[in-house]
């Protein structure tokens, strides 16, 4: 039987996640602090509850997909006298070795069965279901789960005990922020040189530096294109979390502080809720 799944948090992840689990054909309710974004859920088949507790009652597995740690446990402690005996709390947001593990106990504490699953891609992957799930935990816990994690990815790649696959969130993101910071350096100095930006992906083209990604953002950047994918404002808690995790792993944790210090300039021009990209302002400035 197909489970009742519970999404917490209808963000520009949780949106098009909830989406996806609707077109899946599982029944689905969802909860938002922003009421007014749940609105086209309840169109598209969902049911929308007016509390964290009221969207979990019943659900078998409950998704959450919020901003960081302290919104998670401040809304599974809301959600948590409503959580039945037998539920799968799947946890998709990206909050870093420490707070995943933080997350986790509690899930212990409550009897809860826990899978810790953040996933790789911004916006048009959780629209289209094209997301990479890093699922970690209980292999018991897979089947159950599976059409959720179908619904919402492409793929889903288990990696180990729980908290394994936050921790490979941060490695991933770690590249993602670093690409996109030399990326916005690169177009930045082109145009301080006296280049057309083009020629950077001219150069580029076809050969070992190439990938779709470089050519998506330095394209975006010149055309001034700045809707959020992943804002600023997300990269710069990442990059916090990643810096951390280096500092306690005993690596150096210069580069990750020096993204971070571009991404809060970015913010502190008031391109926070920009897309990544926008750090280009911070090289621009």
């Amino acid at each position: 039987m197909s489970p009742r799944v519970a999404l917490l948090g209808l963000g520009t992840m949780g949106a098009g996640m909830a989406h996806n689990i609707l077109a899946a054909g599982l029944e689905l309710s969802v909860w938002n602090r922003s009421p007014d974004k749940a609105a086209p859920l309840a169109e598209a088949g969902a049911t929308v509850a007016a509390t964290p507790a009221e969207a979990v009652e019943g659900a078998d597995v409950v998704v959450t997909m919020l901003f960081d740690t302290a919104s998670v446990l401040e809304v599974m402690t809301q959600a948590a006298a409503s959580l039945g005996d037998d539920v799968v709390w799947v946890q998709t947001s990206t909050l870093g070795a420490d707070g995943t593990d933080a997350v986790a106990a509690v899930a212990t504490e409550r009897g809860v069965a826990f899978v810790d699953a953040p996933v790789l891609g911004t916006k048009g992957p959780a629209e289209n279901g094209s997301l990479v799930v890093l699922a970690s935990g209980e292999e018991s816990l897979r089947e159950r789960v599976a059409p959720v994690l179908d619904a919402i990815g492409s793929r889903t790649l288990w990696v180990g005990p729980v908290g394994s696959g936050s921790r490979l969130k941060l490695v991933c993101n770690a590249w993602v922020l670093t690409v996109v910071g030399g990326i916005a350096q690169s177009v930045a100095m082109a145009e301080a040189l006296g280049l057309d930006p083009q020629l950077f992906l001219d150069a580029i083209d076809g050969g070992a530096m190439d990938a779709p990604y470089v050519a998506m953002k330095t394209k975006a950047i010149v055309a001034g294109d700045f809707a959020p994918q992943f804002a600023v404002e997300g990269g710069l808690k990442d990059a916090g979390l990643i810096a951390d995790a280096a500092r306690q792993s005993g690596l150096d944790p210069r580069l990750m502080e020096a993204l971070r210090h571009e991404l809060q300039v970015a913010i502190d021009t008031g391109h926070g809720d920009e897309d990544l990209a926008a750090v280009y302002h911070a090289a621009k400035a």
